[in-house]
């Protein structure tokens, strides 16, 4: 046999052996590979967003909240402006929320107990114990520390803070300015009106402010301002108009006091104001000049726009008074005196004056010591007390109400 025989007979000889060995292996039966958990978790960079829907008002107008979470085990959903319209289980401005149910997928689902009213709200998730914005979501409020996410109800009770394809709008800006007098960098939101870009006429101004837990975005993200300016100005029902949002909080610092922040006053006064003068077509009188603002912002418009006529004729504290507490009496006294000649001047100056909060806020007892003070210097104003606290829903009204009170 030649040596090239002898060489192709070894060869498949060892291939048959191969095979005699490996046979009974391959007659055991072969176990698949486990299937991987089917959960709602996105599926890498480039796989579509979860079938899901986050925030879904449904016909009979209760809300359904979900959120995908598969390795979680408490799931809560929290909404303290919900809260103050209906019952969700817990008091208003606690964190506990409603509790959320899971499916085998790992989407918690939870849905009102009742119909929400329609406006536009702020809610979070609570996933463990921490506060987590809608992971879907596409609308946002800042507050003062932390991000809130939005939706909104629609329904003719709403419809005057409701963005509207056939009205013209304006744009919301960002501005950054550096403040000397509190050395720090500073940030407003201002609102123009529609065909302020491409126009040349200057505009009257209101300055106008946010709460103690809010920033300077949350008069347009949740408060609407903008589309109540448009649809208003669209209605013939307000004077296009200028509206400067600023930040209403300033830097820490020791003794420093929210509601009585001169820290504020000098920011807006010697820094703000001129800033918007240099940069923006303004009419810089008086007479079209406005400042208003609710709670903490209400309190910076009592004492840095009603102590100010010579700058601001128009003025609109909601949410906020003067005189609550033990030394009530003792706060109104010193600012009275503080602001004598100022008060004396408004009474003969100011085009108006508007007040309003509701019925239930927890505020309310500021009314009578405050409305006590513009009686005892002869300042007439607008008083408007509405059913409700001291929320979101109200001050959106009362912006409605003011506004076209402004600049006539």
């Amino acid at each position: 046999m030649s040596h090239r025989a002898v060489r192709t007979y070894r060869l498949h000889l060892a291939s048959s052996m191969l095979l005699i060995v490996a046979a009974p292996l391959m007659a055991q039966p072969q176990t698949p590979p486990a299937a991987a958990p089917k959960t709602c978790a996105a599926g890498g960079f480039m796989a579509p967003p979860p079938s899901y829907m986050p925030v879904e008002v449904l016909s009979d107008g209760r809300v359904t909240f979900r959120i995908c979470a598969p390795d979680a085990q408490n799931v809560r959903v929290t909404s303290s402006d919900i809260a103050d319209v209906i019952p969700m289980g817990f008091p208003a401005g606690t964190p506990a929320g409603l509790a959320m149910t899971k499916d085998a997928m790992g989407v918690w689902t939870v849905t009102t107990p009742k119909p929400v009213p329609a406006d536009n709200y702020r809610f979070a998730f609570n996933v463990d114990g921490v506060k987590v914005p809608n992971p879907q979501g596409t609308t946002w409020s800042e507050e003062r520390t932390g991000t809130n996410s939005t939706f909104e109800v629609p329904g003719p009770a709403g419809d005057f803070q409701t963005w509207k394809a056939e009205v013209p709008h304006g744009t919301v800006s960002t501005i950054e300015y550096w403040s000397k007098s509190i050395g720090a960098k500073r940030r407003a939101h201002v609102y123009t009106p529609p065909g302020y870009m491409k126009g040349s006429t200057a505009y009257p101004v209101l300055y106008l402010v946010h709460g103690a837990g809010d920033s300077d975005d949350s008069w347009t993200s949740v408060g609407h301002a903008n589309n109540i300016l448009d649809n208003l100005i669209a209605a013939g029902k307000a004077r296009p108009m200028i509206v400067v949002m600023p930040f209403g909080h300033t830097p820490d610092r020791p003794g420093a006091d929210i509601l009585n922040n001169n820290d504020f006053g000098n920011d807006l006064l010697k820094d703000l104001m001129p800033y918007v003068a240099a940069n923006f077509r303004t009419v810089n009188t008086p007479d079209a000049r406005a400042m208003a603002g609710l709670s903490m912002g209400g309190s910076h418009t009592i004492r840095n726009g009603l102590t100010h006529p010579e700058l601001f004729h128009y003025v609109g504290i909601f949410s906020m008074g003067l005189g609550l507490g033990n030394n009530g009496a003792a706060q109104v006294a010193d600012y009275e005196k503080a602001n004598d000649a100022a008060l004396k001047r408004d009474a003969k100056d100011l085009k108006l004056l508007y007040y309003a909060i509701g019925k239930d806020d927890f505020l309310y007892g500021t009314v009578a010591p405050t409305r006590s003070i513009f009686d005892k210097y002869g300042i007439k104003h607008v008083y408007n007390e509405s059913e409700g606290g001291h929320t979101w829903i109200n001050w959106r009204r009362y912006l409605t109400d003011f506004a076209p009170r402004l600049f006539k």
